[in-house]
């Protein structure tokens, strides 16, 4: 599809629509480290237990990725979309009404598939819709949906709302409820996909490794893996951390919404340079950026210096993220292109799940903050290289 087939009006309605809905997901995705000191005390658990919330979350996010986008190659970006906000808004207000551990696991882990199978889905719509000129502006001004919504859910961390912890799942099941009219009455299918449905392979999954899609397939798995480690030890541990370093429950909120904040601002800016500097030049940029942030967040000793770090953690956190999600739709053709997504953010979440678990394990240790932030230093260069050469690569011929 190319631009003269995109009305303005279609592609500035597909890109507010996706927005909103990645809103609601940011929130979501945001709102257990922000309830988690509530909840710690409701179900009486520990830093282990809390370890498992968080990863149930994200546990439910692999399968849903995957098979978002698999289904969505075969069904329609559409469909899937809706179901799977209707699926995570749902299981956001049966969180609120959780009894006991285990019904709060389960609860999370279900949220998580339907927030899972949601974003390859935001992702295809808003890139094919945008085409390959507007992909990465496009992509950053919907995914930026992502961190303001996690800002979200810590202003009602801030706000210290009547209702206690449930209020952010409350809102975090409310509205997406009430966006999928909204998607069923004023989003369109891609146009991309109505082309392709009728001539995609039998073998789609097969379809990552052929054709030259292999190698970029694999170093986008480990830019994601790693990438998405960091960014989840960020959200669902850092009010912990904070708090574990002589802060209060309120400042450690300010915090997290100077690091969503720091989310946005990078999420816009860093989407609008991808076409501007040199692929070297981003990937030293962003990863540089994030070690000298998070050594930052291991050593403040003030508010004023933690806000600072945790802003820039996010900018270049969430950001980074963020260039690569607008990255990979280049790689793969329309037919696989939601499994391809799908599939990449599959693994990423492997990495987010495995992020909040090692955390967990190396406070129990006694490792502290510090410990914790810079233990992500391996894997961050180990993206950083991966995304170097896929910015080397996306200035080759697009599959569109």
């Amino acid at each position: 599809m190319t631009l003269q087939t995109t009305t303005p009006l279609h592609l500035k309605r597909t890109i507010a629509l996706c927005f909103l809905v990645a809103l609601m997901e940011g929130l979501d995705l945001q709102a257990s480290g922000i309830a988690a000191q509530g909840m710690a005390a409701a179900f009486n658990l520990d830093k282990v237990h809390m370890s498992w919330v968080f990863s149930a979350g994200i546990f439910g996010l692999l399968p849903g990725a995957f098979v978002g986008g698999w289904l969505a190659d075969r069904i329609g970006r559409k469909r899937v979309l809706m179901a799977s906000v209707a699926l995570f808004g749902l299981f956001s207000l049966i969180t609120a009404l959780a009894w006991d551990f285990n019904s709060l696991l389960i609860a999370r882990c279900l949220t998580g598939v339907g927030l899972g199978a949601a974003l390859p889905n935001l992702i295809a719509l808003t890139s094919e819709v945008a085409g390959p000129r507007l992909r990465g502006a496009a992509v950053s001004m919907m995914y930026c949906g992502v961190p303001l919504g996690a800002a979200l859910a810590a202003v009602i961390g801030i706000a210290d709302l009547a209702g206690g912890w449930q209020v952010v799942f409350y809102v975090g099941g409310v509205v997406p409820l009430l966006i999928v009219p909204l998607l069923g009455v004023y989003l369109s299918e891609s146009l991309l996909f109505r082309s392709a449905k009728d001539s995609a392979p039998t073998g789609v999954v097969q379809g990552l490794f052929r054709d030259g899609a292999a190698l970029p397939t694999a170093l986008i798995w480990v830019s994601y893996f790693f990438t998405l480690m960091v960014v989840y030890i960020l959200i669902n541990w850092l009010p912990s951390l904070v708090v574990g370093q002589g802060f209060s429950g309120r400042q450690a909120s300010w915090v997290m919404l100077a690091l969503q904040v720091g989310a946005a601002v990078g999420t816009l800016f860093l989407g609008w340079v991808m076409d501007r500097l040199p692929a070297w030049a981003l990937s030293a940029l962003i990863y540089l950026g994030l070690l000298a942030s998070l050594t930052a967040l291991g050593l403040a000793d003030h508010l004023q210096s933690m806000l600072l770090a945790g802003f820039v953690a996010g900018f270049f956190a969430t950001g980074g993220q963020c260039v690569l999600y607008a990255l990979a739709p280049h790689f793969y053709r329309p037919s696989i292109r939601a499994t391809g997504v799908g599939s990449a953010v599959a693994i990423g979440r492997l990495g987010a799940m495995s992020g909040p678990l090692v955390a967990g394990k190396m406070l129990v240790l006694g490792t502290g903050t510090t410990g914790v932030m810079l233990a992500s230093a391996p894997g961050i260069v180990l993206a950083a290289v991966a995304m170097f050469y896929l910015s080397v690569r996306r200035h080759g011929p697009a599959p569109d």
